[in-house]
């Protein structure tokens, strides 16, 4: 079994197989933590953004266990890629009740489903992807672990001169419908978790990095394209996908009932000028900015989960670097922005 260690880091990602097998390259820790994981692993919603690699790092960690991935698979080759890595897979619908009862009852769930992008104008699906489906699944799987990946939007914004909240901080979400339904899904949880005696933890995620999307790739591609960077909304957290997967599927270890919060975030709060001036000299663009940074922001303390994990595996330099080459290169871009600088709530 190939190990992920720091030895190995590319200088650069030749192409999206390059990409997706070392983000998939589980590290010693994970594999440790996969040995005292009791019972197979079910994932809903595995078709999203990190879904896919989190999935085939899952069967890579623990080769003997089931891993199975729920979605629609509307995007054409998913289902048969991930079959070929050995990842198990079925067609669903999760808000359909019938559906979601006959799921096989796996004794490990995570939980990525969700509704983000299109908000504005079909609020009603966002509140039934992001708080339906989760009482839907909260009543199906009573005897399971399950993880929850959620957003740092649940939480007030904190000022951009101190370090963000912490998950001793209640939820009080972001302006807007997507923040509100997801303090929702938190919610619903909740409830079943008490309701039921049910572990569960809420994966409170800063903003994963992929090379094809991600805060740095969006700010990376505006340089490319000589499109000014905007510093209202001038610090973000930020994490390496690959980690931030590992430390998803590690934290089946750590629910609790009820269910509670859990940040997961890079050690340091990353500036958008600092980030776009390094990419810029990289690149060897010039960089405009506009704007003034606003105050305070939604920013959080990832201290609990770095005691928990360790610090990521991949510092952010060495991300900062790829996205660098990877956009220089006109290389694929999911053009799927995470918004992180919408400061009004609507997305």
């Amino acid at each position: 079994m190939t190990i992920l260690t720091p030895a190995m880091f590319p200088d650069r990602f030749e192409d999206e197989d390059h990409l997706e097998d070392f983000m998939s390259t589980p590290s010693q820790a994970l594999i440790d933590d996969m040995k005292k994981i009791e019972g197979d692993i079910i994932i809903l919603g595995v078709g999203g953004k990190m879904g896919v690699t989190l999935a085939r790092l899952a069967k890579r960690a623990a080769p003997d266990k089931r891993i199975l991935g729920v979605a629609r698979f509307s995007e054409e080759g998913l289902q048969e890629k991930l079959n070929s890595w050995g990842v198990e897979t079925l067609v669903a619908d999760l808000t359909d009740r019938d559906q979601v009862q006959a799921l096989p009852k796996l004794p490990n769930v995570i939980y990525m489903a969700g509704k983000k992008f299109g908000t504005d104008g079909n609020e009603h699906f966002t509140w039934a992807m992001n708080t339906h489906v989760p009482a839907l699944v909260g009543e199906a799987y009573p005897d399971a672990r399950i993880v929850v990946f959620s957003t740092i939007l649940v939480y007030p914004n904190a000022s951009t001169l101190r370090q963000g909240v912490t998950e001793d901080v209640p939820t009080n979400a972001m302006p807007g419908e997507y923040a509100n339904s997801c303090v929702g899904r938190e919610r619903m949880f909740q409830h079943f978790s008490i309701r039921n005696g049910t572990p569960m933890v809420a994966f409170r995620l800063c903003y994963s990095q992929d090379m094809r999307y991600g805060v740095f790739s969006e700010v990376a591609t505006k340089i490319h394209n000589g499109q000014p960077i905007d510093l209202s909304a001038g610090h973000v957290n930020a994490m390496w996908q690959g980690d931030a997967n590992s430390q998803a599927i590690r934290s089946l270890l750590h629910c609790t009932t009820p269910l509670s919060g859990l940040n997961i975030s890079g050690p340091e709060t990353v500036s958008i000028h600092a980030l776009a001036t390094s990419i810029g000299q990289r690149m060897g663009k010039e960089v405009t900015f506009t704007g003034e940074e606003v105050p305070s922001i939604c920013l959080v303390n990832g201290g609990r989960g770095a005691d928990l994990f360790g610090y990521p595996m991949v510092p952010m330099e060495r991300v900062v670097t790829w996205v660098s080459d990877w956009v220089s290169r006109g290389m694929l871009n999911w053009n799927k922005p995470c918004h992180y600088d919408t400061l009004n709530g609507v997305y």
